[in-house]
């Protein structure tokens, strides 16, 4: 079976206060893009990656995959104005796969267990969408003082790799661009398609804040010890 993973990696990193993009971080002595595209190559060794880049990091996104992964199959694609578009710009660069993986590139502490699980799910129901429970209460706002609560048991928090069967992803993604696109799922779901959710992993955070760094930090400590 062939697996592509596209992996989009087009933060700036304004939120971090950090001149360099977030994906470029050191964590544990290595980039953290780098530890997101190892953990995909030990659920699949033979896994295609795309990594999706902004124009002006391109080229130090080829510089790290050669350097860390110089025998394996990674593409460095320039992405779009939006996610939608970025990974658009990678399918548009896969000629054939059987599944598609989209991940973010800053969820670097995603376990290759929980990729193949999204995988074999993938291949059985077509899609795979990792989630988790919500553990906060949670309301809905409606204007500045209106606000309702929801039923946080009813409520999921959508992680990636959201994983299709390649010809799923294609055609929905044929689909003109709505800002209601806010993931690959809505995009398959719009096509007319349903989605299947799988459990995710509490640990399977998106970089965004310094304090996120630092978690992920302790994190990849405590994996080691």
């Amino acid at each position: 079976m062939k697996n592509t993973a596209i992996i989009v990696a087009g933060g700036q990193g304004s939120r971090m206060n950090q001149s360099i993009p977030k994906q470029f971080l050191e964590l544990e002595g290595k980039p953290v893009l780098i530890h997101t595209i190892a953990a995909f190559l030990e659920a699949d060794q033979t896994m295609q990656i795309i990594l999706v880049l902004p124009k002006e990091h391109l080229s130090e996104g080829e510089r790290l995959s050669k350097s860390y992964f110089s025998e394996k199959n990674i593409l460095c694609v320039v992405g779009g104005e939006t996610r939608f578009h970025s990974v658009k710009c990678g399918l548009d660069s896969i000629s054939t796969s059987d599944l598609v993986l989209v991940h973010d590139a800053v969820r670097c502490l995603i376990t290759p267990d929980l990729i193949r699980s999204c995988m074999h799910q993938a291949a059985e129901k077509g899609s795979a969408i990792p989630s988790i429970p919500a553990k906060d209460s949670i309301r809905m706002m409606q204007g500045d003082a209106q606000h309702i609560p929801l039923d946080r048991a009813k409520i999921r928090l959508v992680q990636t790799p959201q994983v299709f069967q390649y010809e799923l992803l294609i055609n929905a993604f044929q689909l003109p661009y709505q800002t209601n696109f806010t993931d690959e799922a809505t995009v398959v779901e719009l096509a007319g398609h349903p989605v299947y959710l799988i459990e995710g992993e509490e640990e399977n955070i998106k970089i965004t804040f310094p304090s996120d760094l630092l978690l992920a930090k302790h994190i990849l400590q405590g994996r080691v010890g």
